[in-house]
């Protein structure tokens, strides 16, 4: 169940007219901060606001009609639940999406203004993949799973393929990790085409799960954690996701919550964009100077859902 880089390829063909081509974003300031070329994937211009609807449209189209006639089910803090709901319109399908109760409201309020049934669920006591696997048995849905799926690995590779056309080779790249789907995909786009180049993960602090599984050498679970960058919130590595993560990452560094808010200002204030929390942390490492980088290095900023109030609350801390 792992993906290569013809996989990507062929998710890249498939996202074809559908997704966005995202910009690469330069800052001369950004690169006297970190003493190094920073090439920065925008993928918050992505369709629906983060890179997640790249690896759900790729895993939803390639359903059969029967499935998509029947409809999808899905589990998400809030991107991926907003990317299903519009691959599901896109296809002509419905989603019914399982959210923490603690999600923000934009998030679902933009998944059920996609056309989605939105449930929702305690993220702190009760288990998601069970409660979306009894869901979509009970009503025949199809479960597309935010990483833990070869389709949706392969899709959110699709972005590094691009970032690669778009500034050429890179020395290292930088990949917020979650559930980590993100980074598969990425790793197997980038080390398929760059065996040298240097894969670098980012998580929160105290969601340090896939750095503590790659030490451990096998997975390992974390509480919850209650952090701000609350799309990368897992308890534990997905098991394919880990598979290809543990041969192709080089490192992963961790952030704390004030640098991520300091990131997204530096964004807002320096580069004019605005960007969410989960998608922050790869700039928050370079930026924090917990990454020592150097040549030309890639950063991953892969979503800018966020609401006004949130935003401002956070740039306020």
């Amino acid at each position: 169940m792992s993906i290569t880089l013809a996989d990507v390829h062929d998710a890249a063909e498939r996202l074809k007219g559908v997704a966005h081509r995202t910009p690469v974003l330069r800052s001369r300031t950004l690169d006297a901060f970190v003493g190094a070329e920073v090439f920065v994937k925008a993928e918050n211009f992505q369709r629906m606001g983060a890179f997640k609807f790249r690896g759900a449209y790729n895993a939803c189209a390639r359903l059969t009609p029967a499935q998509l006639a029947s409809g999808i089910a899905a589990y998400s803090s809030g991107n991926h639940a907003q990317a299903v709901a519009l691959a599901a319109q896109e296809l002509g399908s419905h989603a019914v999406i399982l959210m923490p109760e603690d999600s923000p409201a934009s998030k679902r309020a933009a998944a059920e203004g996609y056309g989605a049934e939105v449930l929702t669920f305690d993220r702190y006591g009760e288990d998601r993949i069970a409660l979306a696997g009894a869901l979509a048995a009970e009503r025949g849905l199809t479960l597309i799973p935010p990483y833990e799926h070869p389709d949706v690995m392969a899709g959110q590779g699709t972005a590094t393929l691009e970032l690669l056309e778009q500034a050429g080779d890179l020395d290292a790249l930088v990949v917020p990790v979650g559930g980590g789907g993100l980074m598969a995909g990425s790793a197997t786009a980038a080390k398929g085409l760059l065996p040298g180049i240097r894969m670098i993960g980012v998580e929160p602090r105290e969601g340090d799960d896939t750095k503590r599984s790659l030490d451990a050498g096998e997975r390992v679970a974390v509480p919850v954690s209650r952090t701000v960058a609350d799309g990368l919130a897992a308890p534990t590595p997905g098991e394919l996701t880990f598979e290809v993560n543990r041969r192709l990452v080089d490192e992963i560094a961790l952030v704390g919550d004030d640098e991520i808010c300091d990131a997204m200002r530096f964004a807002f204030e320096r580069m004019r964009i605005v960007i969410e929390p989960s998608g922050a942390t790869g700039l928050a490492a370079l930026l924090s100077g917990r990454l020592k980088v150097s040549g030309r290095v890639g950063v991953i900023i892969s979503g800018g859902n966020i609401d006004v109030t949130r935003f401002v609350t956070l740039l306020s801390r």
